[in-house]
Parts: structure tokens; sequence; C-alpha cells
């Protein structure tokens, strides 16, 4: 079993615990092709500025329940800057447990293993749509919910 990050905006994780469906776009193939049912996926919402500031957090654990498959059908929302992306790249999910409250991000980081440079530590998500992350930091992040 391997765990993930999947790296979303708050209005999809509305569509993935609405539909609990994940999508990637075609880019980013090559990772999500790892993911395969029983795999732990833990949903990370990323910083966000609308009416106030959203700070980066963790709201879900889920199970991936499917292979990879393909779908272009617009259910996710495209953030601006990447045209018309229909994360085409994706998941059936199943939760195993939604947070009461989200977990803080940015108090974890000097425990996350995954994260080498804990000064500049977005730049091991930036870009990313999902990264693999060790047992532990999965550990460290559910344990803190």
């Amino acid at each position: 079993m391997k765990y993930w990050l999947c790296i979303t905006t708050e209005e999809n994780w509305r569509v993935i615990k609405d539909k609990n469906i994940w999508g990637v776009p075609e880019r980013h193939k090559s990772t999500i092709a790892r993911v395969k049912p029983g795999d732990k996926l833990l949903i990370y919402l990323k910083q966000e500025r609308e009416k106030k500031v959203l700070v980066p957090r963790i709201v879900a654990v889920y199970e991936a329940v499917s292979e990879v498959f393909r779908d272009s059908k617009k259910i996710f929302k495209t953030p601006a800057g990447m045209g018309n992306e229909t994360f085409p790249l994706r998941i059936k999910l199943k939760p195993v447990r939604i947070f009461d409250e989200p977990v803080e991000f940015k108090p974890l980081i000097p425990k996350l293993k995954f994260v080498k440079n804990k000064k500049k530590w977005t730049g091991h998500l930036m870009g990313k749509a999902v990264r693999e992350i060790p047992e532990e930091d999965y550990k460290l992040i559910v344990d803190s919910a």
C-alpha cells in the first residue's frame, strides 16, 4: 500500500466529496498511474485567497477503489491559467475519514520526512497534483486530526 497527498482547491474538494472521484491533468499521467486500489489518499487543499486567506490544510483520507481511468466530462473547476483542463485521468475513491476540523499543514512541516527543505517547503508540492509520501508522514497527519 502506498500513501499519497492529493493537491486540490476548495472548489474541487467539494467535487471529490460529492462524487468520490479524484482527477488530474494529462501531464501527471506517470504519477497517477502508480496509484492502485487500496492506496490511501490524503486530500490537501492549497492556500487560497478568496474573501479571506485559507491556509494549506488536509481535510480527509480516502481509499482508491479503482485503477486510473479516462473521463473528460467537465466536473472539476479549472484553476486560472489552465485553459479548459478537465482532469481526465481519474480514480474512484471511497471516504475513509473526513476530518471534523482540517489539519493545518504548516505546523507539520518540521516533522514531515518528505519535506526535505523546511524553509522552501512549497517546492515539494508546486506543480504537482499528487505526490507519494512515506507511511510515517501519513500516520503523523492522520494522528493530528
